[in-house]
């Protein structure tokens, strides 16, 4: 697998990180006069995003998705209502169709959690969003987010501990990926009508599957379609998480920190992938740019979203993730005094707590500086401010020193970042050769894996 393009330079691939939401990242901007994110229920809204990425060349826009959200306390948390922070939104699988049709060569990612419905209702709707888009759909292969909050949703009396979540979703995607592989040979459907045969009876497998957490006896009913798995991408830093993407995922998402914590995880993935004879896997991290034509107008963007963030924002949005009501805690100790009560430590948001423990000879911070340090990062990766050649200076930084093989940018004011983006700085990229050009008709695995 060669990630070299002709000349002598790694060829990078970019998404945008959305939610069907009123806003992204678990930080505050809505209510900013430049953003017009607030209008996620406008189909049209979606059209115009996915179009500008279509025409300025990014590769997928990447939906993150959940049934959850923050609770403090035994209730959902204040400032995920008023603020929207990770609450509200409706599901991105019954909008791509509409972006499907209004594009050509861009891809779309759905996050869909392992656990809650039988892999076959979930094999049988991607197969059709694959077929819609003629191959350029992939599944964000998520355990879940916010569980506390999604076992009461679903009447379950506790959370599903952490590792048996992965344990389920390895047997998910192995089930749904026999429906997509082994089900169909590729000349079964025959569709002729002039013998008034439909499919060959001889290439339909009937598939049989008998786990642990899934049991399955039957046939598929879905033709394979262009791809016939969709591009399986996954999300998770933590030690099952790793071990899971390097198992399963196509393009795996890194929580980024700081770069040589972020290289040291993209060496494990890749260094376990090669251990079990798969390709290497694209890997990729979160990227917040804020980006216009002046480096001082840039960083005066940058200065208004950061005065909207408060400490209630952080304190709501690592509640989702980790089930820790940082707010509830002495702030002049550290997250070890979670763990002495007995807390949650270890169902939930595993990497966002591990990273603040201390390690390498490195003291825990406080819970203090732990808010202030998240205050305007909330779930966001790596943030670059400046003019176009500025940020693609640092995105080629970042790369080097890191190893990922391209970001998913996660816009702070909606299309505007969007566009500013694509119009700026993937135009510079591409003039000095980190960009693969466009081939028509590709697929998105096609794409991703140059």
């Amino acid at each position: 697998m060669d990630r070299i393009d002709g000349g002598g330079t790694m060829s990078l691939h970019f998404g945008v990180f959305e939610v069907y939401g009123p806003q992204v990242g678990g930080t505050l901007s809505w209510p900013h006069p430049l953003s017009d994110s607030i209008d996620f229920a406008d189909s049209q809204h979606w059209v115009d995003i996915a179009q500008i990425m279509d025409r300025t060349g990014y590769d997928f826009l990447f939906f993150a998705d959940g049934f959850g959200y923050p609770i403090l306390g035994d209730d959902i948390a204040l400032g995920a209502v008023e603020r929207g922070i990770n609450f509200s939104g409706y599901d991105p699988a019954g909008l791509v169709p509409i972006l499907m049709r209004e594009t050509t060569g861009l891809g779309f990612v759905i996050t869909a959690n392992t656990g809650v419905d039988h892999p076959v209702q979930l094999a049988r709707r991607f197969s059709t969003l694959d077929a819609i888009s003629n191959g350029r759909f992939g599944w964000n292969v998520v355990t879940g987010s916010s569980q506390n909050a999604v076992a009461e949703l679903f009447g379950h009396t506790e959370m599903v501990p952490h590792d048996v979540r992965y344990a389920i979703a390895a047997e998910y995607v192995e089930l749904a990926k026999k429906y997509w592989e082994e089900s169909w040979s590729d000349d079964a459907l025959v569709a002729d009508p002039v013998r008034g045969i439909y499919a060959d009876r001889t290439g339909i497998t009937r598939v049989t599957y008998d786990g642990e957490h899934y049991r399955s006896d039957g046939y598929f009913g879905a033709p394979p379609t262009r791809q016939r798995t969709p591009v399986i991408f996954q999300a998770g830093t933590s030690p099952a998480g790793r071990a899971f993407a390097a198992t399963h995922a196509e393009c795996v998402f890194v929580q980024a920190t700081v770069p040589a914590h972020t290289a040291r995880n993209v060496a494990h993935i890749r260094e376990v992938a090669a251990e079990q004879g798969r390709e290497d896997p694209r890997i990729m991290s979160g990227l917040t740019v804020v980006v216009a034509e002046t480096s001082q107008e840039a960083h005066r963007l940058a200065a208004e979203f950061d005065a909207m963030q408060t400490d209630d924002v952080v304190a709501t949005l690592y509640a989702g993730n980790t089930g820790i009501d940082l707010l509830a805690l002495d702030p002049e100790r550290t997250l070890h005094q979670v763990l002495e009560a007995g807390g949650p430590v270890g169902q939930m948001g595993t990497s966002n707590i591990e990273r603040f423990l201390g390690s390498n000879g490195a003291p825990a911070p406080t819970v203090r500086e732990i808010i202030d340090d998240l205050k305007g990062k909330g779930t966001r990766g790596f943030r670059i401010v400046g003019d176009p050649h500025k940020v693609a200076d640092g995105i080629e930084a970042l790369a080097a020193e890191t190893g990922l093989d391209g970001f998913l940018i996660e816009p702070v004011f909606g299309t505007r970042d969007i566009a500013a983006f694509g119009e700026l700085v993937l135009p510079i990229l591409r003039e000095r050769g980190r960009l693969a050009d466009r081939v028509d008709g590709e697929t998105l695995r096609e794409r991703m894996r140059r």
